[in-house]
């Protein structure tokens, strides 16, 4: 699982290293003239929606390690607050679209989908791999061979997503 976070951390830093470039390449400034201002007061709040998640699923493991009953509902939390994050980008999107922001209207809408959107299917992933877990865990056949990887690939998806929010939306 760390040798695949590594390669995951790679491909995100190639993505955000080209979006650097091309933002500073721009004329005219960033974001360019004539493109949507993207939305970074609901997008913080969605941001700590995911953070919150992360925060949880630490305390589910730490209740999951000490066989406390608590620990189904964090797990529980946590993806509700991860689903929340995914259907408030889908929203985002649908409004940003609507604007005129698409993949092709140009470097920005190109670099914004291409960005948020390989995050976005990090989140459903994770998303899905929560639930399994959660899953695992109603049925009683979670252990911390099942719970390590799940964590470990969520961390990941919680951590980047700051990374973008400041590239990408400040």
């Amino acid at each position: 699982m760390l040798m695949f976070v590594a390669t995951e951390i790679m491909f995100f830093s190639g993505l955000i290293s080209a979006f650097v470039i091309g933002k500073s390449n721009a004329i005219g400034g960033w974001p360019p003239p004539g493109q949507p201002r993207l939305p970074v007061e609901e997008t913080a709040l969605n941001t700590a929606a995911l953070l919150a998640s992360g925060v949880v699923l630490f305390l589910a493991n730490r209740a999951f390690k000490n066989d406390a009953p608590n620990t189904k509902r964090l797990l529980a939390i946590s993806i509700a607050l991860g689903g929340f994050f995914v259907l408030f980008q889908g929203a985002e999107w649908v409004a940003l679209i609507g604007e005129g922001l698409t993949l092709t209207s140009g470097q920005l809408g190109g670099f914004f989908y291409l960005l948020v959107g390989a995050h976005a299917l990090h989140v459903v992933a994770g998303f899905i791999i929560l639930l399994y877990t959660y899953r695992r865990l109603s049925h009683h056949e979670l252990d911390r061979f099942t719970f390590w990887p799940a964590q470990i690939f969520w961390y990941f998806v919680v951590g980047v997503w700051p990374i973008l929010y400041w590239q990408v939306y400040l």
